[in-house]
């Protein structure tokens, strides 16, 4: 069993974001566990502060830590990603050298209300993922739009196509997370 990391990009409780990291999770394969990794109480990064880093970043880079795998499922604001989710990259690739991110097989869905899925943000953060050498999963590439038409009242997915799709992108990850973790030592 592989523990993954879900980091949703949107902060807000019902968002298309976190209805969709809760249909990939319904939809994955036993062999994956997966945690929500919240991410808004983090301060601002600042070099400057880790001479006695807070508290809150201590124990974010400790759980990201401890995680075999990464799924980012987030909106996009201004076609890049949330600035929440990049203050979590960036206090998770500090102290240099020490980034808790590297290596780390992942996946990246992007989900929007637009037409356009969140292209831009999905390749902002594949660009940021390829700097903190976090091994982020090619294909299929998971733009997901007209997010307000895909989930029923209870939130689930109420397109068949949609749940077809997020359980091949979500099967194809859990190939990928077991690909390249290494097998658990006795």
């Amino acid at each position: 069993m592989k523990k993954i990391a879900i980091l949703v990009g949107s902060l807000r409780k019902d968002s298309y974001n976190r209805k969709m990291a809760n249909a990939l999770v319904s939809l994955a394969p036993p062999s994956l566990q997966f945690e929500f990794v919240a991410f808004d109480n983090l301060p601002f990064y600042s070099e400057d502060r880790e001479v006695n880093p807070p508290s809150e970043w201590v124990e974010f880079r400790k759980r990201v830590a401890s995680f075999d795998g990464l799924l980012f499922v987030t909106p996009e604001y201004n076609r890049s990603i949330p600035g929440a989710l990049k203050n979590a990259l960036d206090v998770g690739s500090r102290p240099s050298g020490q980034g808790v991110w590297r290596k780390k097989p992942a996946a990246v869905m992007t989900v929007s209300p637009g037409p356009v899925g969140g292209f831009g943000a999905n390749h902002h953060l594949r660009q940021t993922l390829v700097c903190l050498d976090v091994a982020t999963m090619a294909q299929p590439e998971a733009y997901i739009g007209s997010a307000k038409d895909l989930f029923d009242e209870n939130g689930a997915l109420a397109s068949e196509r949609t749940r077809d799709f997020a359980r091949r992108f979500i099967e194809t990850f859990a190939a990928w997370v077991h690909a390249l973790s290494p097998p658990p030592t006795h």
